[in-house]
This record gives C-alpha cells, structure tokens and sequence, in this order.
C-alpha cells in the first residue's frame, strides 16, 4: 500500500511540474507573439541571429589571413565575406524596391574594412526587414535571384548567407581556428 502512496505522489508531483513548465513555454510563445508585428518580427528576430554569428566568423578570421583561399578557384576569406555583404544590400534594396546603396567594396585583404562593411549591409537590412507589411512581404520584388515574394526573397537572403557563412567556417577550420558558436 505504501508503495503505491509512493507512486502516485510522484505521479503527481512531475504531472504539477509538467504543467507548470507547459504554462511557462506557453506564457513565453504569447509573449514573443505579442512583442513581434506579424511575419516582419519572426523574420527580424531570425536575422539578428544570422547577423551577429556571420559578424562573429568574419572578426574571428585573423587580418593577416583575409587573403587565404582554399583552392585557386575559390574566393579568398575577405572576398567571401565581402560576396556576402554585397548581397545582402541587394536583397533588400530589393525588398525596399530601389537600388543597393552605392558602397565601394573593400580591399578582400583588409579586415576591419571587410567586416565593416559585412556589419554595415546587416544593419542595413535591420532597418528594412521589420518594416516590411504582410501586403509587402507577399508583393513581388527584384531580388539577386529573380523576381520572387518578399518572403521568399528573405528566405533566399537567409540561405544564401548560411550557405556561405559555412564556407567561411571551413576557411576558418583550415587555418586550425575554431568558429564562433553556432546561436539562434
């Protein structure tokens, strides 16, 4: 009999505890739904993450190694780098339907140059993707991979930068430096 007393306390005890962590996660889902306008603030919340780890890979690369490529026809790290700050402001100069801001690119071999110009296209992309309304993100824009949705074009934007962030991981491996932390 007392084992079963014993049973069902514990039953008891982790179904009270399950539910409070299930009122906790469901509290802080209705919390970042509520802080966040629509899809813009989902989409805005991703890119701040995808920005500040793509940043962190770019600073971690030592400067005498921004000339580095893997193989003679690859990109060295600094063009990379560079490929993806480029990019970046035509995606959204696409979703703003204008132009990219006029930007020189940097010497590939001069990091500070290279990851200023890297941090610049993230915050300018910071100023155009939480503005963006549920009418713009399903209007058609120009975009370095065609005509496509905002949606779309955010997301071609997210895999683009993703595909060659982990290029620059590689890189990074290569010279025997560990990259930044994978975060979200």
């Amino acid at each position: 009999m007392r084992s079963r007393v014993v049973v069902a306390v514990s039953v008891l005890m982790a179904f009270s505890v399950f539910m409070s962590v299930l009122d906790s996660h469901s509290l802080l889902m209705a919390n970042a739904a509520a802080s966040s306008p629509g899809a813009a603030g989902e989409y805005s919340k991703h890119f701040g993450a995808l920005a500040k780890l793509s940043v962190s890979v770019a600073q971690t690369m030592p400067p005498d190694q921004y000339g580095f490529r893997p193989h003679p026809e690859s990109m060295n790290f600094g063009e990379l780098m560079s490929h993806i700050a480029s990019t970046n402001y035509s995606f959204c100069a696409g979703l703003k339907d204008t132009d990219p801001p006029a930007m020189p690119v940097p010497t590939s071999t001069d990091k500070d140059a290279v990851v200023k110009f890297l941090s610049g296209s993230f915050d300018y992309c910071s100023t155009v993707i939480p503005a963006m309304s549920d009418e713009q993100l399903n209007k058609t824009h120009n975009s370095p991979d065609g005509r496509m949705p905002g949606r779309e074009v955010l997301l071609a934007m997210y895999i683009h930068v993703a595909h060659h962030r982990g290029q620059a991981e590689i890189y990074l491996r290569d010279k025997g430096i560990k990259p930044p932390s994978y975060m979200i």
